[in-house]
């Protein structure tokens, strides 16, 4: 699958990117919109296009501990085409190599982060009444 995935540049992209998350987070997953719409100006977002169609998104912000992932969805029609791995390898292209990476993952895609290099540490928690684990990952140079 190659989609484009590209940093928001713009305010429609940013507008794109939210309803993008209402729909994954806040309605298939009832996460409380103040929960999911919380940090915005810390971080960077990014968009994934695949045939023109807004179909996915991510960010990362900085951390007092590091670099943290967030808020990586795409829309239920185009999921399993390798598109969040796409966006996960574009972000962690942009994050410096010397700073601690980390992200809290829902359960059900715990094995999508391992696969991509990420390693669980601690317990596992509730978040948005969602079990999660902590993530970090090893930035290796390539």
């Amino acid at each position: 699958m190659n989609a484009k995935i590209q940093l928001v540049k713009t305010e429609a992209d940013y507008n794109t990117v939210l309803g993008i998350r209402r729909t994954v987070f806040i309605e298939e997953q009832n996460v409380p919109e103040s929960l999911e719409i919380e940090n915005e100006d810390a971080s960077f977002h990014v968009l994934a296009l695949y045939e023109d169609l807004a179909v996915g998104t991510g960010r990362w912000r900085k951390t007092s501990t590091g670099y943290k992932l967030e808020r990586f969805a795409v829309l239920q029609e185009f999921r399993s085409k390798g598109i969040g791995r796409e966006i996960v390898r574009f972000v962690l292209d942009q994050i410096p190599s010397e700073d601690m990476i980390y992200l809290h993952a829902q359960e059900s895609v715990i094995k999508f982060y391992k696969d991509l290099g990420f390693t669980i540490i601690g317990s596992t928690f509730i978040e948005a009444d969602i079990v999660h684990a902590k993530m970090i990952y090893k930035k290796v140079l390539r």
